[in-house]
């Protein structure tokens, strides 16, 4: 499925679909029971293999151009996708618990924590404060 216009190789797994978000390229959507499913353009976001163990319990997803993040319900985050864009956050990873909400730039993800904001991404789309 270049660009996510090709859903057929998860056609089976799309079931109970209770959102989509969707990058430049690639499609996320979170199922009935909080697992995700992605499809599309791999440099878009659409490989979420490296983290598919990780894809559990998801409350939210926030896409951007690239990337994609998904919050859990135990307050972390996940992330995959090009890691310009945010899809890498091991740097701010010890910083995303107790996360409230995940919202996306362009480039870039910030996340509301009980500790404050925490930002990563490109720099200049507001990835770094």
């Amino acid at each position: 499925g270049w660009r996510g216009g090709d859903s057929s190789s998860v056609q089976k797994q799309l079931k109970g679909v209770q959102e989509i978000h969707a990058s430049s390229g690639a499609f996320a959507a979170i199922l009935a029971d909080e697992t995700v499913v992605t499809w599309g353009d791999p440099d878009s976001g659409a490989d979420s293999r490296g983290v598919q163990s990780e894809l559990r319990h998801v409350q939210q997803i926030a896409a951007n151009k690239g990337a994609f993040a998904a919050l859990r319900t135990d307050g972390t985050v996940v992330t995959w996708g090009d890691p310009a864009y945010g899809g890498d956050s091991r740097e701010v990873q010890d910083q995303l618990r107790h996360v409230q909400q995940v919202e996306a730039t362009d480039c870039a993800f910030a996340a509301v924590a009980n500790h404050g904001v925490v930002a990563w991404g490109l720099p200049h789309s507001g990835g770094d404060c």
